[in-house]
């Protein structure tokens, strides 16, 4: 399961409509029972309406600053522009590399139709999971 609050889903959806016409992207700091407590919105440096790439050095800046707040990176989201809120066969090879980290969350935002639409998946050795969605207004610890 994994745990928004309201203002961190905000930020998700707004960053994925501002990146428009391409997929937008970020990282999500949080601990290892899915609580996200922040979003560090990234450039697509895949500059594609059909890829994303996480800057590195933003990828970096995140981990550091996550560290200090005694987080740690547990997901990555990203849009996709014109099909569903579903891991494609490219969003699961790029989880299935060798540096990815199998307990991260992979969060994707549909930007296909009116409204935007949020689902999170775990990825395990090409295993695509989907996990339900909890945005709550506090996140209690």
């Amino acid at each position: 399961m994994l745990k928004l609050p309201t203002e961190v889903y905000t930020q998700i959806l707004g960053h994925c409509l501002s990146g428009l016409p391409e997929e937008a992207c970020g990282l999500l700091a949080g601990d290892r029972d899915g609580h996200v407590s922040v979003c560090f919105p990234t450039k697509n440096i895949a500059a594609s309406a059909k890829l994303y790439t996480v800057d590195p050095r933003e990828h970096l800046q995140a981990e550091r600053e996550a560290e200090k707040l005694g987080l740690e990176i547990i997901g990555v989201f990203h849009s996709h522009t014109h099909t569903d809120a579903y891991p494609s066969p490219t969003d699961v090879e790029q989880a299935s590399t060798p540096l990815s980290n199998p307990l991260w969350h992979y969060v994707l935002v549909s930007l296909r139709d009116t409204h935007p639409t949020l689902r999170s998946y775990r990825i395990v050795d090409r295993q695509i999971e989907e996990e339900s969605v909890v945005v709550e207004p506090h996140l209690g610890r």
